[in-house]
């Protein structure tokens, strides 16, 4: 099972992420940007070097999911692949930085880079202003989070319209729950 955690910053993506590996420990946990060699060093270059042109920060993003895709995921479809972010992240910060451009291209792009290879299963964790503003006070902020929360909370409504697009199975949870509620919620979608 491919699975996808996704999520603005903050909202406890990565956390339930490392719960679910720990849960199950022979599963593969992964993240994007930055899941293979390649990845970290375009990690590098979007999210602390910063990168001037949105259209170029798409491509490198794209470049990082098709090599994620060939290096990680499909060798290992036989395994749970449990992945921190994936492709509603991509489109959701692209239409956030250009809302003129048109979902059905981004997903083409997207399904290009992915081999068409789309999750099983997406599990979105949702927040809110107050949350984000509490949990960004404990972290130094990267690139993308200096764009603002209003920025983020745009990427968010992003990733529940494009959920609501797709022909895929997904579960979206509220982030302010208790972290245990909310694990505890996602291993019962997979029992």
């Amino acid at each position: 099972m491919y699975l996808i955690f996704e999520g603005v910053d903050t909202s406890g993506k990565s956390t339930q992420a490392t719960l679910l590996k720990e849960a199950y420990p022979d599963a593969l946990l992964t993240k994007e940007p930055g899941g293979t060699a390649l990845g970290l060093q375009l990690r590098e270059m979007i999210l602390h070097e910063g990168v001037a042109n949105h259209k170029t920060e798409l491509f490198l993003f794209l470049a990082d999911r098709a090599e994620h895709y060939h290096e990680v995921i499909a060798p290992n479809r036989d395994k749970l692949i449990i992945s921190d972010r994936g492709f509603i992240s991509g489109i959701a910060y692209a239409l956030a930085n250009h809302p003129e451009y048109d979902l059905d291209f981004l997903l083409q792009l997207n399904r290009f880079a992915l081999d068409n290879t789309l999750p099983d299963l997406v599990i979105l964790l949702q927040t809110n202003e107050q949350l984000i503003r509490e949990r960004m006070g404990t972290k130094s902020e990267d690139m993308i989070e200096k764009r603002g929360i209003g920025y983020l909370l745009s990427v968010q409504q992003n990733m529940v319209d494009i959920l609501k697009k797709l022909n895929i199975k997904y579960a979206i949870y509220d982030a302010s729950e208790p972290i245990e509620r909310i694990h505890q919620n996602i291993k019962g979608l997979l029992a």
